[in-house]
């Protein structure tokens, strides 16, 4: 499957306001190689195991396959993760047609805040809110998997 999305900064915390869901997260990466990551994820009380290939050369898309699996088996592959994880409180955020993820980070990235939007098609359009801040779209220290070995509190 192609993932097609949209990285952005955000530049208030206004969104809270506008979120209709929220989710605590917990992931670690099993591979953060540049053409490919595995990744466990612990979303409440759901787990997924997560494979996405190299980003084209815009960084707006490339293939992801995932699959949920149970709680228990997330813990478990999670303790066998590089060293490295992603906390982070997600926000479900709709925005006309849209609907925005914006993951604000704790631990070794706190202060960090990210939205993201899915599209169908890299041109397509999609409004964007006051909060959302410069694009970040393909610029690799802003993903998850660097992010757990290069952390923002670092920078």
């Amino acid at each position: 499957m192609l993932e097609i999305e949209r990285k952005f900064l955000v530049n208030s915390k206004d969104f809270k306001k506008q979120a209709f869901k929220q989710s605590k997260i917990s992931q670690g990466f099993l591979n953060s190689d540049k053409m490919r990551t595995v990744r466990v994820r612990l979303t409440d009380e759901q787990g997924f195991l997560t494979i996405k290939g190299k980003s084209s050369a815009s960084g707006t898309s490339r293939f992801e396959w995932e699959k949920e699996i149970s709680t228990q088996e997330a813990l478990d592959l999670l303790r066998l993760c590089e060293p490295g994880k992603i906390l982070k409180t997600r926000y479900y955020v709709s925005v006309d047609k849209h609907t925005y993820e914006v993951d604000e980070f704790y631990g070794e990235n706190e202060g960090l805040i990210i939205a993201e939007i899915e599209l169908n098609s890299e041109d397509e359009h999609f409004t964007k809110p006051d909060w959302l801040g410069e694009e970040v779209t393909g610029q690799v220290k802003y993903y998850n998997a660097m992010l757990s070995r290069n952390s923002f509190t670092k920078w």
